[in-house]
């Protein structure tokens, strides 16, 4: 049986003896291979390695992953490698959903509130450990919000300002969109700060948690449902669902414990610039800090 996989290398610069690296363990691994096909869009270099495997599909997978993390041990973060199976970069509809806090943007809004409390720096270590999978999300959330409480809810107009996009999550949505694609986020993060920035990227679908307000002031709570993992994986299947996208097409993208479930439901996850456990439990990672290096893993 002949499989087909896409393996994708980048890096802001891609060394020739790191690419050459590559394509001998792909051939170690039992993959036959093509030239690779290069670009470079001024921020990042790409090269993508068409493969052909004779053999059953996950173990193909399996053992071309394992394979493209030797040669680069002596890189760091600087370049890394995917393999994907070739079906997900074909032209049938996809769902690319995302992780909002340290994904989608640059901030983690929680911590911007919490820096009008004067708590900024307590908030940062609970959501650390949290990030980490050290503690209950739904708990540590709980725990945050609290620290938020009496502060007037013009805060909130004060941080959407604050708030920016991570380098390459434009340009990433934008080809999503641009070839008929459905794009979505969900965030342990707060309504009042995502629906506007959702609305103006034109997302197919949101979710986030709501922070209470009562009489102009910030009463510490979250009402209702808190997005936690399982709320996370839950939206994806349920969009996937909704768009007719079967889960083998869906692309999700996340840093921390709390996007696991997401993660291994979807047909592809992605750890961005993630904790270590996030990144080892996911199928590809990105470590450099451009987000659009994930549509040359969808072949998007």
């Amino acid at each position: 049986m002949l499989s087909q996989f896409r393996v994708v290398s980048y890096g802001r610069v891609l060394p020739d003896d790191y690419l050459a690296a590559v394509q001998q363990a792909v051939a170690g691994a039992g993959g036959k291979a093509d030239a690779p096909e290069r670009s470079a869009n001024g921020r990042f270099e790409v090269a993508v390695l068409q493969v052909a495997y004779d053999g059953d599909g996950e173990a193909g997978l399996s053992g071309l992953r394992d394979a493209v993390a030797g040669p680069g041990a002596g890189y760091g973060d600087e370049v890394g490698t995917a393999v994907v199976p070739a079906a997900l970069a074909g032209p049938e509809r996809k769902l690319l959903i995302m992780d909002v806090d340290s994904t989608l943007i640059k901030q983690e809004v929680i911590e911007l509130l919490a820096e009008h409390a004067g708590k900024r720096d307590e908030v940062a270590a609970v959501t650390e450990a949290a990030m980490r999978g050290e503690l209950d999300f739904a708990q540590s959330l709980h725990a945050r919000v609290a620290t938020l409480a009496q502060l007037p809810a013009d805060v909130i107009e004060k941080v959407r300002g604050a708030v920016e996009l991570t380098d390459g999550a434009a340009e990433l949505i934008r080809a999503f969109q641009d070839q008929g694609h459905a794009v979505a986020v969900v965030s342990g993060g707060f309504s009042q700060i995502l629906d506007p920035l959702a609305e103006a990227l034109k997302l197919s679908h949101w979710r986030a948690n709501l922070l209470g307000i009562e009489d102009g002031r910030l009463t510490g709570k979250v009402v209702g449902e808190v997005v936690d993992r399982a709320v996370k994986e839950a939206s994806l299947r349920e969009w996937a669902a909704a768009e007719g996208i079967d889960l083998s097409r869906t692309i999700a993208i996340g840093d921390g414990a709390n996007d696991l479930d997401m993660l291994a439901a979807a047909g592809l996850g992605v750890a961005f610039n993630a904790k270590p456990a996030v990144r080892a439990a996911a199928d590809a990672a990105i470590t450099i800090g451009y987000l659009d290096v994930a549509r040359y893993f969808a072949g998007v």
